[in-house]
C-alpha cells in the first residue's frame, strides 16, 4: 500500500469527501484544508508528498498560494479547477503547479496523474540513463540510441528530448520549452518549438503521425510519455 500523504485544499466539502474515500482507498495519507491559510500551515507542519490545490478558495485565490508555496515547497501540486481556459492552465503550470486537472475530474485520470507526479518526485537525478520503449539516452555519454542504433540528433533537439524525459509525465507549455531551450526572447515563438518537435518526433517516435511519447496538449504546450 501506498503511504504518501497528499493534502487536499479545496473549499467544496463535496470535493474533498469524494477525494477522502477515493484516495483513502488507494493507501494515501490525507489531510484536508477549506482555506488557502488552513492548507499553508498543514503543508508548513505536515511536508506533504502532494498538494491538490483548488484555483477558487475563500481567502485568496490558488494561484496566490502556489506563489507562497513554491517559494520553499519542491514536491508535486496539482491544481484543480473548473476554469478550462487556455490562459488560466498555462498560468498554473507556469507559475509551478506540476499538473492541472478541470472539474468536473475523472477519478481514475487524476489517480494517474496522482501517480505520475509522484513518480517524478522520487526519480534519482543521479541516474546517468533514460530508457523508454526502444529508446535509450545516455546523459553522460549525451547519445541516443534506438535498439542498437544511434539516433543522429542536432544539439537542440538532444536538449528538448532530455527536457522532456527529465520531465515525464508532465505538462510543459510552450513559454516553459521555449524559455529552457532558446531563451527569454523566443517566449513567443510557438511555431519555431512545432518545427523541432516535428522533427524530433520523426526521429524517436515509431509512427511520428501517431505519436506515443510527445503529446501535444492543445493550445497549452506538450506532455512526454
Amino acid at each position: 500500500m501506498n503511504k504518501e500523504t497528499i493534502l487536499i485544499i479545496d473549499d467544496e466539502p463535496q470535493i474533498r469527501k469524494l477525494l477522502e474515500i477515493n484516495l483513502e482507498t488507494n493507501g494515501y495519507k490525507i489531510l484536508q484544508a477549506d482555506t488557502a491559510d488552513m492548507g499553508l500551515r498543514l503543508a508548513a507542519n505536515h511536508l506533504p508528498d502532494l498538494i491538490i490545490l483548488d484555483i477558487g478558495l475563500p481567502d485568496k485565490t490558488g494561484l496566490e498560494l502556489l506563489s507562497e508555496l513554491r517559494a520553499w515547497y519542491h514536491n508535486p501540486i496539482i491544481m484543480l479547477s473548473v476554469m478550462d481556459q487556455e490562459s488560466a492552465i498555462v498560468e498554473a503550470l507556469d507559475n509551478g503547479a506540476s499538473d492541472y486537472v478541470t472539474k468536473p475530474f475523472r477519478t481514475n485520470e487524476l489517480l494517474a496523474r496522482i501517480r505520475s507526479c509522484l513518480k517524478r518526485a522520487q526519480h534519482v537525478e543521479q541516474n546517468t540513463v533514460i530508457s523508454f520503449d526502444n529508446i535509450e539516452i545516455d546523459l553522460v555519454a549525451r547519445t541516443v540510441m534506438n535498439e542498437s542504433s544511434l539516433v543522429k540528433l542536432t544539439s537542440t533537439e538532444y536538449k528538448l528530448l532530455v527536457l522532456f524525459a527529465k520531465n515525464e509525465g508532465k505538462v510543459l507549455t510552450h513559454q516553459f520549452l521555449l524559455k529552457e531551450i532558446w531563451g527569454i526572447g523566443y517566449q513567443t515563438d510557438t511555431q519555431y518549438l512545432r518545427v523541432f518537435v516535428g522533427t524530433l518526433r520523426k526521429k524517436i517516435e515509431r509512427n511520428p503521425n501517431k505519436p506515443a511519447h510527445i503529446i501535444t496538449e492543445s493550445g497549452v504546450g506538450y506532455r512526454f510519455m
